[in-house]
């Protein structure tokens, strides 16, 4: 039987097109459910604060650049979404003395205006936040040199070059209401994946690119971002592909409730645990890496319980 149209944009793939057992199976989930879905590859942790949650954040950030030397750059890819972690890095940098001429970080992604990314003076700008929240409050004798920090371009080949003899210890995200990392949206229901989305092996192998936004990332981005407003927001990003972020060693995805809702969380730890992999959920193809980690604020973990309002 051909699968069902989406119950939120008709002319696109998303998880409303998923089979209704996977749906009904997710949403009875409960936190202890979730963490008893770790397995070899996956693991799911649980934190009882948000001051624990956006410490630990933070710390993957020291973790991975302490790793690296003159010999063995390394780095870490990090989201804007949630960005809480950003200030704790820079002070646990500054009151470690840690310092960052071997380390490298990568920007996720960036939003794409009039043929160009957004540039940093842009409000919206991933780049700019990265720079305001972090780095700049970082000591000028122990921050990184600017050519070590990676943020995407229209031109993507700098980019995608940067992510050649670097190691990336870990790449972290966040998780959207369409169920992407990075913006690593499901595709338009058109042309040869009007039937069928894209197998889990093509969706692999797209690189950072330029990419169509679909209307709910557009919606989420106005209300987490733009006090509602969707006319502020793009509707096309630049970001890294599943190409890169199968070049990380570790995938760590943190969950405080703000940016996905219960279900939603619910939904992905199913899939990635049982290996459900379905481009319709593009966080669902991690269930194929070999590292992935989610972190959960219990606090926002919520329920799926009928609640009127």
């Amino acid at each position: 039987m051909p699968r069902k149209l989406s119950s939120l944009a008709p002319d696109w793939w998303d998880y409303t097109t998923l089979d209704t057992a996977i749906i009904q199976d997710a949403a009875t989930l409960t936190a202890e459910k979730m963490r008893k879905l770790s397995r070899p590859g996956f693991q799911v942790v649980l934190y009882d604060t948000l001051e624990d949650f956006y410490l630990a954040e933070a710390l993957e950030y020291i973790h991975a650049w302490r790793q690296a030397t003159p010999d063995n750059p390394a780095g870490i890819c990090g989201p804007i979404g949630p960005t809480e972690q950003l200030p704790l890095v820079a002070r646990l940098v500054n009151e470690l003395g840690i310092s960052l001429k071997a380390a490298h970080f990568w920007g996720m992604d960036e939003w794409y205006l009039e043929d160009r990314e957004a540039p940093p003076t842009h409000p919206l700008s991933f780049e700019k936040a990265d720079r305001e929240l972090c780095f700049r409050r970082i000591r000028k004798e122990l921050v990184m040199p600017d050519a070590q920090l990676h943020f995407p371009k229209a031109d993507t080949a700098a980019y995608r070059k940067s992510w050649e003899g670097v190691r990336c210890v870990v790449m972290q995200g966040g998780q959207g209401d369409i169920k992407h990392w990075a913006f690593n949206d499901p595709p338009r229901r058109a042309g040869r994946y009007r039937n069928d989305p894209p197998t889990a092996a093509e969706y692999r192998k797209l690189a950072t690119r330029v990419v169509d936004l679909h209307p709910v990332t557009i919606a989420q981005n106005a209300r987490t971002s733009g006090g509602g407003n969707v006319t502020l927001v793009p509707v096309k990003a630049i970001t890294v592909g599943p190409a890169e972020t199968w070049k990380a060693e570790k995938v760590s995805i943190w969950h405080a409730g703000t940016h996905d809702n219960p279900f939603g969380q619910r939904l992905t730890t199913l899939m990635i645990a049982k290996k459900i992999v379905d481009t319709a959920v593009p966080m669902s193809l991690l269930g194929e890496h070999p590292n992935v980690q989610f972190n959960f604020y219990r606090g926002g973990i919520g329920s799926c319980g009928v609640e009127m309002h």
